[in-house]
């Protein structure tokens, strides 16, 4: 059976961008929700990775609460109560892609904003080359092949409506200056490039 992990920081830890109520609303319920219902959809002995499952799975259940179990658990990792900037190598990238941090964030508030319905918005690289993608509902940056995630923010509504109601906008800009885990991006861009392993799952229990 898949379980849900751990946050990797303190439930009031991300405050006042992202509350300790909305984090136990989205961890504690939401995010356990996917997982749960997976492992009732899931034959006996079934000893495949989630990546493995998400890959198998056609559109439906399973697909839907497997990759959810995934974007949550890999969106929990992008954010850090004591974010730094992004090392060098990725710097370096994002100055040439988007012409330095506040061109990014621009263009990512403004995937996010433009995005239509419950998704995510998502820095993306394809060896070293950079973007910027959105994805419907369950659907992630990591079903499309040769791409690595680097950074997500959730942007369905249940990540932010008690914090911002329904400014969008504000959570995202919020977001990207106070909560991006740039070492965790740092370590996904090297894994791009073929240095390192890429985030996965936990494995089953």
């Amino acid at each position: 059976m898949f379980k849900l992990p751990d946050l990797p920081y303190a439930y009031e830890a991300l405050q006042p961008t992202i509350s300790a109520e909305t984090l136990h609303f989205h961890h504690d319920k939401h995010h356990a929700a996917y997982v749960n219902v997976l492992n009732t959809l899931l034959p006996e002995g079934d000893t495949r990775s989630l990546e493995a499952v998400i890959a198998d799975a056609g559109p439906g259940k399973v697909f839907n609460n497997a990759a959810q179990a995934w974007n949550h658990a890999f969106f929990w990792d992008c954010m850090s109560a004591e974010t730094a900037g992004p090392g060098e190598a990725l710097a370096k990238a994002i100055d040439e892609t988007f012409g330095g941090l506040a061109g990014l964030k621009e263009k990512f508030v403004a995937e996010g904003v433009g995005h239509f319905g419950s998704g995510w918005a998502w820095l993306v690289a394809e060896g070293a080359k950079l973007s910027l993608i959105s994805t419907h509902d369950a659907d992630g940056a990591m079903t499309k092949p040769g791409v690595t995630p680097l950074l997500v923010c959730d942007v369905w509504e249940h990540a932010y409506y008690l914090d911002h109601q329904n400014n969008r906008k504000g959570f995202l800009e919020a977001w990207f200056d106070a909560l991006p885990n740039w070492a965790f991006a740092d370590a996904q861009y090297a894994a791009a490039q073929g240095q390192g392993e890429a985030w996965k799952y936990p494995e089953q229990v």
